[in-house]
């Protein structure tokens, strides 16, 4: 499983199954479950969301980085009918929902989920492979 850090009001939008699209600078090939982190880094006010969009939303974590929700990135397009598409590429989202907060400092990028977090959420850590012999 994988995690990606997502600026605020953003991240709880994805993670409340508002969101159906994260744009990005960049592709990725990988397909499937991804944690959603929330950065410390505000876009704008959750005012600004309820105002522009006329939805509430819970308070939105923002004193602390960590995870708020998971998804699964089904596709990386170029272009895309959603109305959360800006580009230049943007990762098709499905299947979002949210989750108890979890303090959790945040990276850039996409990346492995740390084990910590899936053991909290008990999802199963990815297999490992040894090249040592059991005893």
């Amino acid at each position: 499983m994988k995690i990606i850090s997502i600026k605020q009001p953003w991240a709880t939008l994805i993670a409340h199954g508002i969101k159906d699209m994260e744009n990005r600078s960049w592709s990725t090939r990988y397909r499937g479950p991804v944690l959603i982190h929330a950065s410390l880094k505000v876009d704008c006010s959750i005012a600004d969301v309820r105002r522009s969009l006329g939805i509430e939303l819970p308070d939105l974590p923002t004193s602390i980085g960590g995870i708020v929700g998971v998804t699964n990135i089904v596709d990386c397009v170029r272009q895309h009918g959603s109305i959360w598409f800006r580009g230049p590429i943007g990762f098709v989202l499905s299947g979002s929902r949210s989750l108890p907060f979890l303090a959790l400092p945040g990276l850039l990028g996409l990346r492995d989920a740390p084990a910590r977090a899936l053991e909290h959420y008990g999802f199963a850590a990815p297999a490992t492979t040894s090249t040592e012999p059991p005893q």
